[in-house]
């Protein structure tokens, strides 16, 4: 399998990082082809705007989704967006390493998402959903926390942590047709031994030596 890695943590060294480099190292030895996006390493620009494309289709008026179909039409979107495109077609599967901030993705995420996932390359009109124009890859998010699963359970404050993802999970990478997999979560990281890290460590890279088994989350479908 391709598999893209975006990976969103701004430390190096990280447990963050060490889940990324598990993943690597796991998925490779398995004989998969591995293409990592560092998106702080990068740089990468999380705002959306004029700049994403090479040319306007209305330089008097902007409209983010206009210029985007443009562009998706015309091959206009700037070298970042198209370099992160390209890497999204190679890919059969798209992993997401992120640290939990706020109960959201880093904003550098959210930017990847905003300015990546283009009108008329991931999603259109009549292709959303089961329709979407990424259908046929499949996503999973693997995310630490700073809660327990207690904080995050039912009645809990913070609610059912797939509560939380919906807004990733089903408005972003089902809403482009990804087939989304069941997250990968390491609760409470700082709060953990070594050995307890090193354990999670081992447990996630079970999970990725079976990762064709991993089961899909079901998402209401209208009648």
């Amino acid at each position: 399998m391709n598999i893209l890695i975006v990976f969103a943590h701004p430390e190096p060294k990280s447990f963050n990082a060490a889940m990324k480099n598990t993943a690597v190292t796991t998925l490779m030895d398995q004989g998969h082809s591995v293409k990592v996006s560092d998106l702080y390493e990068m740089n990468f620009n999380p705002v959306g705007g004029r700049g994403d494309f090479l040319q306007m289709k209305n330089p008097d008026y902007f409209h983010y989704l206009v210029e985007q179909a443009y562009a998706s039409d015309t091959e206009g979107f700037a070298k970042d967006i198209a370099e992160e495109q390209a890497k999204i077609k190679w890919a059969d599967l798209i992993l997401f390493q992120f640290p939990l901030w706020w109960t959201d993705p880093p904003a550098i995420l959210k930017g990847w998402f905003d300015r990546v996932l283009a009108y008329k390359f991931a999603y259109a009109g009549g292709h959303r959903f089961e329709k979407g124009l990424l259908k046929g890859k499949k996503a999973m998010l693997s995310i630490t926390t700073g809660g327990s699963p207690d904080e995050y359970g039912e009645g809990s404050r913070k609610g059912p942590l797939l509560d939380r993802l919906y807004s990733v999970h089903h408005e972003k990478l089902f809403y482009c047709g990804l087939e989304v997999l069941e997250p990968f979560v390491g609760w409470g990281v700082q709060s953990l031994s070594e050995e307890e890290r090193e354990l999670l460590l081992k447990e996630y890279a079970a999970l990725l030596i079976e990762i064709d088994d991993v089961p899909a989350l079901s998402f209401y479908q209208p009648v």
